[in-house]
């Protein structure tokens, strides 16, 4: 009550970032990648998609999301020419670093780093790590939680 809704919801949108579309792209579209790439819902939240990568010969060309596989000679030029701000790794660990790097290097300055590793980025650039894994360990911690009964508290005599 006594709050225009509109106005309110288009402030916090500005506040949050997310009333104009930020640009983002791709690299590794093995199974993970396809998934993410497939997926509506980040449309929806302000995230679009303006480059798909993958080093596998095989994989260049493919339409992923209505996007087209890219070549990763091709990432420095998308980026530039897109303003891409936000990077996605779902690359294998032992090219996530180098990725990572050319990223940078090209302007990208938010990285969300699904590969089973840890970044190393320079200033200015910002990693999220997301492992799976901990989160299911987390899942399964809440889990034995709730099954564990309570234990009395004795009250001294």
């Amino acid at each position: 009550m006594g709050y225009e809704v509109r106005a309110l919801r288009d402030r916090v949108s500005r506040v949050l970032g997310v009333e104009r579309s930020r640009a983002c792209v791709l690299v590794g579209m093995g199974n993970l990648g396809s998934a993410l790439a497939d997926y509506a819902g980040f449309g929806s939240r302000g995230f679009e998609f303006v480059g798909l990568f993958d080093a596998a010969p095989a994989r260049i060309g493919q339409s992923i999301g209505g996007h087209t596989v890219r070549a990763m000679d091709e990432l420095e030029e998308v980026v530039a020419a897109t303003q891409a701000s936000i990077g996605v790794i779902t690359t294998p660990a032992e090219v996530a670093q180098s990725v990572c790097d050319r990223l940078a290097t090209a302007g990208v300055r938010s990285i969300l780093n699904f590969a089973p590793v840890t970044l190393a980025a320079p200033s200015g650039v910002d990693v999220r790590k997301v492992d799976l894994s901990v989160e299911l360990q987390v899942l399964a911690f809440l889990g034995q939680q709730r099954m564990v009964p309570e234990t009395a508290v004795e009250e001294p005599a």
